[in-house]
C-alpha cells in the first residue's frame, strides 16, 4: 500500500512536467522524493525535531552550506513590531550647509568609537559593552554639536544582496536610535547600509561571519 502510494506521487509529478522543461520536472521530482521519504521514516518511528532555536550554532548546524535568511515579509514584520522608527535628518547630506557623505571619515582610535557586532539575521543590541560604547560615541556628539556621525551597517557574505542591504539598513538604524536615546540631536546622524559588499574578514568561516555582522562609524567636524 505505502510503495503504491509512493509510485503514485512520483507518476502525478512526472505527468504534470510534460508541459515545462525538464529542468523543472526534475527538480519536482526531487522535492516530492524528499516528502515521500519523510513519510517512509515516519511509518518507521523516525521523527524530524521542530522546535525553537536558541544559538548561532544550532541554527547553523550540521548545514553550513544551506543559510536560509528571513523573508522579506518577515523583515517588514520587525519593522512594524520592532523598535520605533524615527524620521530622517531634515537635511541632505551635500545640501544646505551639510557635509555630503564623501567628506566623512574614519575616526581617530583615540576617540574610541568601537564598532558593534550583531547575531545572526539579527539587528538589536544586548552586550553590554556595545551599549556603553554607544554611550561614549554619544557623550562625545553631545560635547561636540558640530560633529556628525555616518553609521554604516554591514552583514556577512550569506543570503542575496538585497536582502543584506535591507538588513543592514536595520541595523544602521538601530544604532542611530539608541544614540538618539542617549540624547544625540537625530539631525546629525545619517545611516547607510554596505550590506555583504565591504567585508571586515575575508574568510568564509563562522568568526568570519561574526567579525563582518557589525556597524562602524565615519565622522565630520567642522
Amino acid at each position: 500500500m505505502v510503495m503504491r502510494s509512493i509510485y503514485l506521487v512520483l507518476a502525478l509529478f512526472l505527468a504534470s512536467g510534460c508541459a515545462r522543461n525538464s529542468s523543472e520536472t526534475w527538480e519536482d521530482v526531487k522535492t516530492a522524493g524528499r516528502y515521500v521519504q519523510r513519510g517512509i521514516d515516519a511509518l518507521w518511528g523516525k521523527e524530524y525535531e521542530s522546535r525553537m532555536l536558541t544559538s548561532e550554532d544550532e541554527f547553523i548546524g550540521p548545514y553550513d552550506d544551506e543559510f536560509i535568511p528571513l523573508n522579506d515579509s518577515d523583515l517588514k514584520a520587525l519593522a512594524l513590531n520592532g523598535d520605533s522608527v524615527l524620521p530622517q535628518p531634515k537635511g541632505m547630506p551635500g545640501e544646505k550647509g551639510v557635509p555630503s557623505l564623501e567628506r566623512f571619515y574614519a575616526p581617530s582610535d583615540s576617540l574610541g568609537f568601537r564598532k558593534v557586532h550583531f547575531e545572526t539575521d539579527q539587528h538589536v543590541l544586548n552586550d553590554q559593552a556595545d551599549l556603553a560604547g554607544l554611550k561614549q560615541i554619544a557623550d562625545y556628539l553631545k560635547k561636540n554639536p558640530g560633529a556628525y556621525l555616518l553609521v554604516e551597517g554591514h552583514t556577512d557574505e550569506r543570503a542575496s544582496a538585497s536582502y543584506n542591504l535591507a538588513l543592514g539598513m536595520r541595523r544602521a538604524n538601530y544604532v542611530r536610535t539608541i544614540l538618539v536615546k542617549y540624547g544625540v540631536d537625530l539631525n546629525r546622524i545619517y545611516t547607510v547600509s554596505r550590506g555583504k559588499e565591504q567585508p571586515f574578514a575575508l574568510g568564509h568561516s563562522r568568526e568570519d561571519w561574526k567579525q563582518n555582522r557589525r556597524a562602524e562609524y565615519r565622522i565630520f567636524e567642522r
